[in-house]
């Protein structure tokens, strides 16, 4: 008897899939290529990546996903079925059981919306789960303690904070900003300051290489390549960190007043709990560095990032899927 159960981790940026008994098989980004001619899908994921911003009139690459929910139904749905024919061989024949990672904050409509794609893209039953109890079971976290535990998810469309006890979330925020506009305010910044135009991979770059939360005495420095604005030739510039971590302060400003909002509605026992515990953080946004020492400095709690941050929710999903009847309160679910 197969018995496919298959765990999405639908990320704005990447998406991981996670397959019963063999843990996670697929890691790619959350990108699909079209072409507008005939209207056909010509490639999905790390491919269709490095096609952005190389692309000539008639092939359209998009993100189906903006902001955590999808922005694009067909794009999605053929996006899921990629993912579900490249990781089951028997998908024709035994329809797999799926569960997808939402963010906290989504509305009814767009949860829909998931649920139906995922039947539409061949799955038998679809269930989705919240991000920031699937980050924090991925963490380690022991969720259903009587105790508080807060975790602090940042990804590429949203950023969530939440307070779990006794398996449930007793107070969360989702704000629409992280990875991506952490790379919009990268671009404007250059833009602003040197006026060159860069690309959005570009960007990404920077973050990863020399992007930071907080100066640095010893600033790093990476040579990056544009489109002069006024000249509009090629053109060269070397960035510092601390550059970078001017760009991106507003961004990480709107996260840490999202953290303390949360603080601020979380029960007088459960704060206590925190202040003990810590705060963890997961999600790609967890591996810029000092960000959690940002986090600590602005709220006065103690913050530590997850082994694995980007691993976080799909290893959440993973594990909910292992045991679907035990978590099922954790679990909005749709025949």
């Amino acid at each position: 008897m197969f018995n496919n159960k298959i765990a999405i981790d639908l990320g704005t940026c990447n998406s991981l899939v996670y397959l019963k008994g063999k843990g996670i098989v697929l890691s790619e980004p959350s990108v699909v290529a079209v072409s507008l001619v005939d209207n056909k899908i010509l490639a999905v994921g790390q491919q269709a990546k490095e096609m952005i911003g190389r692309t000539p009139a008639e092939i359209r690459v998009y993100r189906p996903l903006k902001d955590g929910v999808i922005a694009d139904y067909r794009v999605t749905q053929a996006m899921m079925r990629h993912f579900i024919t490249k990781t089951t061989s028997n998908f024709r024949i035994f329809k797999p059981e799926l569960v997808i990672s939402v963010p906290a904050g989504i509305t009814s409509t767009e949860r829909r919306a998931v649920i139906e794609a995922a039947l539409s893209a061949g799955a038998k039953q679809a269930y989705v789960a919240k991000e920031p109890i699937l980050a924090a079971i991925g963490a380690g976290i022991p969720i259903n303690s009587c105790s508080g535990h807060m975790i602090i998810n940042i990804g590429g469309g949203t950023s969530e904070v939440a307070v779990i006890s006794l398996g449930g979330i007793v107070t969360a925020h989702s704000i629409r900003v992280a990875g991506d506009k952490i790379d919009v305010a990268i671009t404007e910044y250059i833009r602003k300051k040197y006026n060159l135009a860069i690309g959005t991979q570009s960007a990404e770059e920077i973050k990863i290489k020399v992007g930071t939360a907080l100066p640095q005495r010893e600033p790093k420095y990476l040579e990056i390549q544009g489109r002069d604005l006024i000249l509009g030739l090629p053109r060269n510039i070397k960035i510092s960190s601390n550059e970078v971590c001017e760009a991106i302060s507003d961004v990480l400003i709107e996260i840490i007043q999202t953290v303390k909002q949360v603080l601020s509605e979380t029960p007088p026992e459960l704060s206590a709990d925190i202040m003990n515990k810590g705060i963890v953080m997961a999600g790609g946004g967890a591996l810029l560095p000092k960000i959690n020492e940002l986090v600590a400095q602005s709220t006065g709690v103690p913050c530590f990032i997850a082994e694995e941050p980007l691993l976080c929710v799909v290893k959440g999903t993973g594990v909910v899927l292992e045991h679907l009847d035990e978590y099922k309160k954790v679990i909005v679910t749709k025949k």
